[in-house]
């Protein structure tokens, strides 16, 4: 297994398809998460952070060209590879209007996807050069917003994407009482359908990689109200 890579959103109706995919990605080091079809993929996007999306054309409930349609009028950054058919020249020509960063025809090797995923997240750090205000910092743990890496007194901890949403909201309301509704609404959106006991569940996957032997817990239970990030020390 490769070290961290970064998040990809993988959108493709084909189950073998993405199933292979996400297994290759996952082997290269990447976070993936898919999803079948445009809708399901439109929620994934507003409520996820993502390095990169591998987005399919021909998808049911919302069709690949009008998701990314709707990803580019508010984020010009992320990089969108689009999987197309290969005869659909019109819609790779629309695709690369609408402002994706490139495309590859199926079928496809591999090796060419993960160059061109390399290609277009090399171009995604150049486009965002890093910023002292991307990295956050508390006792010995230090996050890096462009980077997505977590690292507490040396070790790297790997979080999944809503892990990381999660513990950046608390790290930049340190020293805050956060109530369970206020970290919901946060990083689940206010179009979340659940109840708030998603909250500690996440709070507890966190915790247990955060928490490393010999040092001091960080994310403090504030009985019948939340979280608090705080050093006891």
């Amino acid at each position: 297994m490769s070290t961290y890579k970064g998040t990809i959103l993988v959108v493709e109706d084909e189950e073998k398809i993405a199933r292979v995919l996400e297994l290759e990605l996952e082997y290269e080091g990447y976070s993936v998460t898919k999803v079948i079809d445009g809708l399901e993929a439109l929620e994934a996007y507003r409520t996820g952070s993502w390095d990169l999306i591998l987005l399919d054309v021909m998808l049911p409930g919302l069709s690949g060209i009008e998701l990314l349609r709707r990803i580019r009028k508010n984020d010009i950054l992320t990089p969108v590879i689009l999987l197309t058919a290969k005869s659909s020249v019109e819609d790779k020509v629309s695709g690369l209007d609408l402002g994706a960063n490139d495309y590859i025809t199926k079928p496809f090797q591999i090796e060419e996807l993960l160059a061109r995923i390399r290609a277009a997240l090399r171009i995604k750090i150049v486009e965002q050069p890093h910023n002292d205000s991307d990295l956050l910092r508390f006792a010995d743990l230090s996050i890096d917003q462009k980077s997505r890496e977590v690292i507490r007194a040396g070790e790297p901890i790997e979080l999944t994407p809503r892990e990381f949403d999660l513990l950046v909201y608390l790290m930049v309301h340190k020293r805050q009482v956060l109530s369970r509704d206020q970290i919901l609404e946060a990083v689940w959106g206010y179009d979340f359908l659940g109840d708030t006991n998603v909250v500690d569940v996440y709070i507890r996957y966190v915790r247990k990689k955060l928490d490393l032997p010999h040092l001091p817990a960080l994310i403090h239970t504030v009985r019948g109200v939340g979280y608090v990030m705080k050093d006891t020390k």
